[in-house]
C-alpha cells in the first residue's frame, strides 16, 4: 500500500497575471481565501507569495504576508502554510554597466528575504538552490546567501522546503546537508520546465530523484501543458505534488481552471485514479516530522 500523497497549492506566484486568468489572487484577503479554497479542496499545504494590491507584482511586505497568514490561520483551518522566500534574489544587468542592476532587480539581504518566516514562522517556508538565468535576470543564490537563510529559517522554528530546479541545485543541498547547514530529514520540490532548468520529462524526474538524499521527502511540478503528466510522474515515482495558478491556470487545453480549489480537485482525482490517496493535513504533518503547533 503506499503511502498518501501530500498536496500543495500555489495559489498566486509572482509570474502569472490578471490578463492570464481574471481571478488570479491579488490582494490579501484574495490570496487567503483561495488558499482556504484550497485547503477544502484537499490541499494539506498552501504555498504563499503575496502582491502589491497596487501593481500585482509580487512583494517581499510583511504586512501582506501578516493579513494572509492571520486570515487563514482566523478561519480556523489546520492547512500548513509554506511562505516563500523566493522573492528578493533577482539581478538585471545594466546594458551600458553590467555591475550595476537594471531596473526590475530586487536583489537583496539573505536576512531581508527571510524576515517575514522569522516573524511569522509559518510551518513551512521554500530556500531556493538555484542560480540561472530566468526571463530577463538571473536568480541568484550564492552557498553563502542560503546558509545564512537556513540558520534563520531553523531558529524561528520552520521547516525549508529545498527549491531544485536542475541537477546542480540538488548538489549544492547535498553538500549543505554534509556541513551541517541544512538538517535531515530534508524536503525537496523539484521544478521542471523552466527554461535553462530541468526539462520536464519521464527520464529527467527520474535521474533527479535517484540522486535526493536518502530518506528526504519530495515533491515535483511541471510548468504549463507538462502540468498534469508530470503530476502523474510524480506519484509514479514515489513523491508528492504542487498544483497551482502559480504557474499553470488551465484546466485542460483552452479551458480555464475555475480557482485554485478546481486545480487541486483535479490532482486529487488523478491521484485517486491512479490507486493512490490523498494525505488529510494531519498525515502530512506525520510524514514532514512537523510539531502539531
Amino acid at each position: 500500500m503506499t503511502s498518501p500523497t501530500i498536496i500543495t497549492c500555489a495559489v498566486t506566484g509572482n509570474m502569472t497575471t490578471r490578463e492570464q486568468h481574471p481571478r488570479l489572487p491579488i490582494t490579501p484577503q484574495e490570496i487567503a481565501d483561495a488558499a482556504i479554497g484550497a485547503a477544502v479542496a484537499g490541499a494539506a499545504i498552501v504555498h504563499i507569495h503575496v502582491r502589491d494590491p497596487e501593481t500585482g507584482r509580487g512583494t517581499m511586505n510583511v504586512e501582506y504576508y501578516r493579513e494572509v497568514v492571520e486570515r487563514i490561520r482566523d478561519h480556523a483551518t489546520d492547512v500548513l502554510i509554506n511562505l516563500t522566500t523566493g522573492e528578493g534574489g533577482r539581478f538585471s544587468p545594466s546594458d551600458d554597466e553590467p555591475r550595476v542592476a537594471a531596473p526590475g532587480s530586487t536583489l537583496t539581504h539573505p536576512e531581508k528575504r527571510v524576515a517575514h518566516v522569522v516573524e511569522l514562522k509559518p510551518d513551512i517556508c521554500s530556500l531556493d538552490l538555484n542560480t540561472m538565468f530566468s526571463g530577463t535576470a538571473v536568480v541568484i543564490n550564492t552557498p553563502r546567501n542560503v546558509t545564512i537563510m537556513a540558520k534563520a529559517i531553523y531558529e524561528a522554528g520552520v521547516k525549508p522546503e529545498l527549491e531544485v530546479f536542475d541537477t546542480g541545485d540538488i548538489h549544492l543541498g547535498k553538500a549543505l546537508i554534509a556541513e551541517g547547514v541544512l538538517r535531515e530529514p530534508t524536503l525537496f520540490q523539484i521544478v521542471l520546465g523552466v527554461n535553462y532548468g530541468a526539462n520536464p520529462s519521464t527520464q529527467t524526474l527520474a535521474y533527479l530523484t535517484s540522486i535526493l538524499p536518502r530518506d528526504c521527502q519530495w515533491a515535483a511540478f511541471g510548468i504549463g501543458r507538462m502540468e498534469y503528466p508530470m503530476l502523474a510522474q510524480s506519484w509514479l515515482l514515489g513523491g508528492h505534488r504542487r498544483v497551482r495558478m502559480e504557474y499553470y491556470v488551465y484546466l485542460k487545453k483552452g479551458v480555464l481552471a475555475e480557482d485554485n480549489a478546481e486545480l487541486v480537485t483535479k490532482a486529487a482525482h488523478i491521484i485517486d485514479e491512479l490507486g493512490g490517496t490523498v494525505a488529510t493535513t494531519s498525515q502530512a504533518r506525520e510524514i514532514l516530522g512537523l510539531v502539531a503547533s
